[in-house]
């Protein structure tokens, strides 16, 4: 059911419009009014994307008179983070790995090119050519 939500909850915040609702409405609670004003869009239209939003579970209107405020719901959002925070997790820690395999191959590239002390330097290994 989690992964239902998820789909339902990235699918609607794949649309600009919604996403900006929702940005919107993380400043505080407002009416269908106000959040239609910036956008040259119809009345209807503006509620068709609530709906999409009340589905997905991110807003609610509360039932009561007109007009109701739309509010934001973060048990989806929160949802939405756990879902992110452990794939994101998962990446660092391979990356950290990556970084230890390359740091340990640079420590072994140095005490090649280094170890002796005169490795790249002929003159100071003895090489015929060297001064």
């Amino acid at each position: 059911m989690t992964a239902d939500v998820l789909s339902r909850v990235f699918a609607a915040l794949a649309d600009p419009t919604r996403r900006d609702m929702v940005a919107r409405l993380s400043a505080g609670d407002a009416t269908v009014g106000q959040l239609a004003e910036p956008y040259r869009m119809s009345l209807q239209a503006v509620y068709k994307h609530l709906k999409v939003l009340e589905d997905a579970g991110l807003v609610s209107r509360p039932r009561g008179p007109q007009p109701r405020r739309v509010r934001l719901d973060v048990q989806a959002l929160d949802l939405m983070d756990t879902w992110i925070e452990r794939y994101r997790r998962r990446a660092e820690q391979r990356y950290r790995r990556l970084d230890a395999v390359l740091a340990e191959m640079r420590g072994d590239e140095h005490e090649h090119d280094h170890g002796d002390g005169h490795r790249g330097r002929p003159e100071a290994a003895g090489h015929p050519d060297g001064a």
